[in-house]
């Protein structure tokens, strides 16, 4: 076990060391994003169930801002009187971007067993997926096309010339993930986890707006990590990264974080986070997360690093994220399974 947990460490690190670049919907804050990096990280928290919303607000420098909003929650049961339990939940994806107002649209249920894999200690491998219906619209009166010029009069009532008659067109997509999740030697406030996504796995077919087009969606794979170690009984550093590859695109997303925890049990229980993230080529991500009772409010800022940093001043984007963590007082999933708590 103790080299495994060396392994598992050494592995954090080298994974934050890749070449990457941007691609797809993305958010900074992934300690709040878990069923969009990997279904399977879906439960790893204490408590019984967690409502997340994450707002991102992304080039306004730049162009028409990129908006993404995410709504996901988690719920979790035990499975009869073993220690498996079972996650359900779902997420809801807004991402609007762009002056045409190009809109995704996504309403993803999903689904994770965690297996108990050990008597001794809290050690499970999890399996999870996450699949639904995506929406993809415009707003076609934004449109502006070469056609609709005269010389260098713009008129609008010239055709833009386009051939598509939809505005908007849907189809179904999902992602499956498998993560190992432990706690490192005797101290159950120690843990890691180490995981693996298959995203687009139906390979979604006719993405355009064009009925004739055959475009397709490419799989994504996204492989995930994350360790947690206690420096005194109520503060612990955190670790996470992931490394997502989606055909010849890479990108690389990982950071550290500090966190002190209040041990008033007469009062309000507080909890304090700082660190810094980075998306490896493109940004610098310094985030602060602060903790009271249920509640949490995360905020971070990308500071761009990338070549557009001339362009855009080195702004980036904002995000904004809340959490609702609640565990019930009576048949708590905290006493029935030994769930590592990232």
């Amino acid at each position: 076990m103790k080299q495994l947990n060396k392994l598992i460490v050494t592995a954090l690190f080298i994974l934050a060391t890749v070449t990457s670049q941007a691609q797809e919907i993305h958010f900074s804050q992934i300690f709040e994003t878990a069923l969009l990096r990997n279904p399977a990280l879906a439960g790893l928290f204490k408590g019984d169930s967690r409502i997340q919303a994450v707002y991102r607000s992304q080039w306004s420098t730049v162009t028409v801002p990129y908006q993404t909003t995410s709504l996901s929650a988690e719920f979790k049961k035990q499975v009869g009187n073993s220690d498996d339990y079972i996650t359900i939940g779902g997420q809801i994806l807004k991402d609007k971007a762009g002056t045409i107002a190009l809109s995704t649209t996504e309403l993803l249920p999903s689904f994770n067993y965690h297996k108990s894999i050990s008597y001794e200690k809290s050690t499970y491998l999890s399996f999870g997926i996450i699949a639904g219906m995506v929406q993809k619209s415009l707003d076609r009166s934004k449109m502006t096309t070469n056609n609709q010029y005269s010389g260098d009069a713009f008129s609008n009532n010239l055709s833009d010339g386009e051939s598509f008659t939809k505005p908007s067109y849907s189809y179904f997509d999902g992602t499956v993930g498998i993560t190992l999740n432990s706690q490192i030697g005797e101290s159950e406030s120690n843990n890691y986890f180490v995981g693996l996504a298959y995203h687009h796995f139906n390979k979604p077919k006719k993405l355009s707006f064009y009925e004739s087009s055959d475009i397709s969606m490419s799989p994504k794979y996204v492989a995930t990590a994350g360790v947690r170690f206690e420096m005194a009984t109520n503060s612990y550093f955190t670790i996470q990264t992931d490394v997502t590859s989606q055909e010849k695109n890479k990108e690389v997303v990982g950071g550290i974080m500090y966190s002190w925890k209040s041990n008033d049990d007469s009062g309000p229980n507080y909890g304090l986070h700082l660190g810094t993230y980075f998306r490896w080529n493109e940004s610098v991500i310094p985030v602060a997360k602060l903790e009271m009772n249920s509640m949490s409010i995360a905020v971070s800022y990308d500071a761009n690093v990338s070549a557009l940093r001339q362009k855009s001043n080195g702004n980036g984007g904002f995000e904004l994220s809340l959490t609702y963590q609640k565990a019930k007082k009576d048949n708590s999933s905290i006493d029935a399974v030994k769930c590592p708590r990232f």
